[in-house]
């Protein structure tokens, strides 16, 4: 049996290479498949209806039309209506000026590298910014790549201005799917984080706790910056996302009293369960709150009582659209000369952000070298499969250049069987409107699989503007690969911190963030302490995020980051462990003394220090009373797997 066992282990792929070929079927999001299925081919349907497929003007009105509506249609992620169409924006303007400036990156000579490595570096910086300006950089450099290769019997303006109009409808689109949807994004994020704290409460004293947990902390942080965020940016403007920010911030002792029943194991009152998926169902509509407020508890754990008072505070501001206002967090608008100040940190004060700029124009910058020296028809896909593929949103570069290349192979043969299959007739506008429509579900999936399917789409539409037979199908994969194989050299293994696995530093933020929540768990007020737990948490989940890329790739990368989970989990319970704490001196548990609460912060600090300096935590253990003591055998046991791992993490360097 065990020789079995071994045979099997042996017959196995290596995890890495498991974890980057993993794929977990999303939910089908029909209503984006439908947008994307009505938005994406129509411009091309119209000029094809009233040019027909003879009319070359016409048909690359059609194409540029699709091309802007493509932009604008994959720009909307799920979330507030304000945040979908600032994404459409940015990727409509940004594609309109890498459109513009493709114009000065054709032919040969030093001039059209000059104008890529600039726009490159351009677009580094601003990505920098926030996640619409990231998309826009991304469509900048995408749509220079286009426009430098692309021939076409159309003025530049009018390539543009059909670009735009192609925009404006998917915008459109866009708009009208919001006004259809049954629940507000806003209101559905709130409403999901009492689903995920009733699925913790029903998780306690099982398996399931842990994970229960984690998938409230991605609730909270989903529902903070779709609430929070955007109504700081709206002035205040919006009543209704004041409610909201109200209801969420009211949330948080209801929160840290689930986490520390979890954390206990003590089941909570049914009541309790049953009210919270009360509030669940009243915020999006499907229910009422109806009933008495559950009174006070005098007795049981603390932890079960802590929920019994976040439960009764929820109560209050659901119930209550005035509470709910009352109860929002307030944020004074920021000067210009600290949103300036902010940009420039963001940017040209990141060490990271100038790197990445160096790595991506370098990158490009070879491969427009490629383009004018290398023998191949489509050489502007060259560019373009850099761009895709070195943009630092999506995950890990080497993933995405793995996906990237096998999507691509796959939708070749796709694209060379529809080519072969289908006339040169209308017929091509059903085979684009199947591929649109599974775009959405294929994005949600991985990288490789959205490859798989936009690759037959741009097949089909370049095709019908610059008609060259199977060529094109073998052109596009051999530039695929020959980006994938630029992006793998010069934006991979050429960079020392490639090879390091960055996990370093993601964790000494989650351990700073876990010393500030300390620090204002005992010393702070309830605003402070909310601030520093959701900081806190959400630096856990980065950490959790970077993990999943790191384990997608080769060793050593992958073993390195593979040792450091066992350390992770450890950071969430000692997280945890703090806000059992802090439930415990709120139901009458003596407070802590300040001088073990700085111990223990220097404690924690000296693992952020111990993961800085690339050496084993000493042996020394920490002795801690009250309500500090789980606090302070959670903390040991980190810096016991600290020394485990710090072996290790010399060797991956």
């Amino acid at each position: 049996m065990a020789d079995q066992r071994r045979r099997e282990r042996a017959l196995r792929a290596p995890a890495w290479l498991e974890e980057l070929v993993r794929t977990t079927p999303p939910p089908v999001p029909w209503r984006d498949v439908a947008r994307f299925a009505v938005s994406v081919p129509a411009p091309l349907a119209l000029a094809v209806t009233l040019g027909g497929l003879e009319s070359e003007a016409v048909l690359g009105a059609g194409v540029f039309g699709t091309m802007g509506a493509l932009a604008a249609a994959l720009a909307p992620q799920p979330g507030p209506l304000r945040d979908r169409l600032r994404r459409t924006g940015a990727a409509t303007v940004f594609g309109m000026l890498g459109l513009l400036a493709g114009q000065y990156a054709t032919g040969g000579g030093w001039a059209p590298v000059v104008v890529i490595a600039a726009l490159s570096a351009i677009a580094a910086l601003v990505s920098a910014v926030n996640a619409a300006l990231s998309l826009g950089a991304l469509q900048l450099l995408i749509y220079t790549a286009l426009a430098s290769g692309l021939v076409t019997p159309l003025p530049a303006a009018a390539g543009v201005g059909f670009f735009l109009c192609g925009a404006g409808w998917a915008a459109l689109t866009t708009l009208v799917q919001a006004r259809s949807e049954l629940l507000d994004p806003d209101r559905a994020a709130v409403a999901a984080v009492f689903s995920r704290i009733e699925a913790l409460l029903a998780a306690v004293g099982t398996d399931r706790a842990q994970e229960a947990r984690r998938a409230l902390t991605t609730a909270l942080n989903a529902a903070y910056d779709r609430v929070i965020r955007s109504r700081s940016r709206s002035a205040g403007r919006s009543r209704e996302l004041s409610e909201l920010a109200g209801v969420l911030n009211a949330a948080a002792p209801l929160v840290e009293g689930a986490v520390a029943a979890a954390r206990a194991g003590t089941p909570p009152d049914p009541e309790d369960v049953a009210a919270v998926h009360a509030f669940a169902a009243a915020l999006t509509g499907s229910g009422e709150l109806t009933g008495r407020l559950p009174a006070p508890l005098d007795a049981g754990s603390p932890a079960v009582r802590a929920v019994r008072h976040g439960v009764r505070l929820v109560w209050n501001v659901v119930g209550d659209p005035g509470e709910r206002a009352s109860a929002a967090a307030t944020t004074a608008p920021r000067s210009l000369r600290a949103r300036a100040h902010e940009l420039v940190e963001h940017t040209l004060g990141s060490a990271d952000t100038r790197a990445f700029a160096v790595r991506l124009s370098l990158c490009m910058t070879v491969a427009e070298i490629a383009r004018q020296h290398l023998p191949i028809e489509r050489a502007y896909w060259v560019l373009l499969t850099v761009a895709i593929v070195l943009k630092p949103d999506f995950g890990s570069v080497f993933t995405r250049a793995v996906q990237r290349g096998a999507g691509t192979l796959l939708g070749v043969l796709l694209g060379s069987a529809l080519l072969a299959v289908l006339p040169h007739d209308a017929w091509v506008l059903v085979a684009l409107t199947v591929s649109a429509a599974v775009l959405p579900w294929a994005r949600d999936a991985n990288f490789g699989m959205f490859s798989v399917f936009q690759t037959p789409l741009i097949i089909l539409l370049l095709d019908l503007a610059l008609p060259s037979g199977p060529g094109l199908v073998g052109a596009r994969l051999l530039d695929t690969l020959i980006g994938c194989a630029i992006v793998l050299v010069f934006g991979y293994l050429l960079w020392p911190q490639t090879w390091r696995a960055p996990l370093d530093e993601a964790f000494r933020d989650a351990v700073l963030a876990l010393d500030a929540f300390v620090d204002a768990a005992f010393t702070g007020g309830p605003a402070e302490r909310r601030r520093a737990r959701r900081r806190n948490y959400r630096a856990l989940t980065e950490l959790q995020t970077q993990l999943q890329r790191r384990l997608a790739e080769p060793p050593p990368i992958s073993s390195r980051a593979a040792a450091w989970w066992p350390v992770i989990v450890q950071l969430e319970r000692t997280s945890d462990a703090v806000t059992e704490a802090v439930i415990a001196t709120r139901g009458g548990e003596p407070a802590p003394d300040p001088a073990q609460v700085a111990v223990l912060r220097r404690a924690i600090r000296r693992l952020e220090g111990d993961v800085r300096a690339q050496q084993a935590a000493d042996d020394a253990e920490l002795h801690a009373e009250g309500v500090l003591a789980p606090v302070a055998r959670e903390v040991d046991t980190a810096r016991r797997l600290v020394r485990e791992a710090a072996p290790g993490r010399r060797a991956g360097h």
